[in-house]
């Protein structure tokens, strides 16, 4: 039986590049044996949610998410709660592409991010539970959810990881902690804390080195509390983040692995932060589901531990930028 492939796409994604290339985006999945077609989405909310979760339904056996990491969120959401869920692949095109990073698939190209599947590589990896919604990045609370929210989407577009440099350098100074009272395996953190995270990649806001020791597939999250909300300490850490991930060991992190955590308001409202969009409030309970949907990657690349030169760039760019304010 012929199988069956089914690209959803956001037609304004990276400057209209995934409309422009579709044709031969659709010749590279029939190359790779897939029998392919094409959903642009709309406006509509939910609309790549549903989309994947209707092709899902009538036995599709690959659906591909082309487009920012708000789309693949979205495609994750409508394949995630499913018994019997198709493979996925992604073809990036929006302003982080976290994920993409993560994966080593191509950020620059659609064309040669879609030819990973020529390759047949697939893992099963891990997906993010957060009450009845699902991340495959990142989830958290404070200055990570201020930060994204803050961007306008056009210039996410426009100037790509330039309006989160500017954005956040205006935000760090106007951070401070709120009472939390997070549970976790193991163990409990109340008191004040700027940001909580539960990170699933390596790569968060195109910070390549926040998680050094991330894995996709181990059934854990890695979980970092920032106590600290003064701006030069922040400062610092971040210089830690860069400097090869010496910040995991600074006494002003909380740095564990979990399956679970459940985090809970004191006294401030918590927003929760789910791949960068709002996720709601908290409480708020996060399961890790273990090798959950299997997908495509550049697995050749995935074991490597180098940091793309652009990334190190950014990073210092924000350094700077952050100092300059003090």
């Amino acid at each position: 039986m012929q199988k069956r492939a089914r690209i959803i796409y956001n037609p304004t994604s990276g400057r209209e590049a995934l409309k422009q290339k579709m044709i031969d985006i659709l010749a590279v999945f029939e190359q790779a044996g897939y029998e392919t077609s094409a959903y642009a989405t709309t406006p509509e909310p939910n609309s790549a949610k549903n989309e994947a979760k209707r092709a899902s339904l009538e036995g599709f056996d690959l659906i591909v998410a082309a487009g920012g990491d708000g789309t693949i969120n979205e495609v994750i959401n409508g394949i995630a709660p499913l018994e019997k869920r198709p493979k996925l692949a992604i073809i990036p095109a929006g302003t982080t592409n976290d994920f993409a990073r993560a994966l080593h698939i191509p950020r620059e190209d659609p064309i040669e991010a879609a030819k990973i599947v020529l390759k047949n590589q697939t893992f099963k990896m891990d997906v993010g539970k957060a009450a009845d919604k699902y991340f495959i990045n990142i989830a958290g609370g404070g200055l990570l959810t201020e930060l994204t929210y803050d961007v306008p989407s056009e210039l996410k577009t426009i100037f790509g990881y330039l309006a989160y440099l500017v954005r956040g350098a205006e935000l760090l100074p106007r951070i401070k902690p709120i009472d939390m009272d997070l549970e976790y395996d193991g163990g409990e953190f109340k008191g004040k804390a700027s940001m909580f995270l539960l990170a699933m990649t390596n790569s968060i806001g195109g910070l390549e080195r926040i998680v050094p020791d991330a894995k996709l597939d181990d059934g854990k999250f890695t979980m970092i509390i920032v106590k600290t909300s003064n701006i030069m300490e922040i400062v610092q850490l971040l210089a830690k983040v860069i400097s090869g991930g010496r910040h995991i060991n600074d006494s002003r992190i909380i740095y564990k692995k979990t399956n679970k955590l459940v985090a809970n308001p004191v006294k401030d409202r918590m927003q929760i932060n789910l791949d960068g969009e709002y996720g709601g409030d908290a409480p708020m309970t996060f399961v890790d589901l273990k090798q959950h949907i299997e997908m495509y990657a550049n697995l050749d690349e995935m074991p490597t531990k180098s940091i793309s030169y652009d990334a190190v760039k950014v990073e210092k760019k924000f350094i700077d930028k952050v100092d300059k304010l003090s």
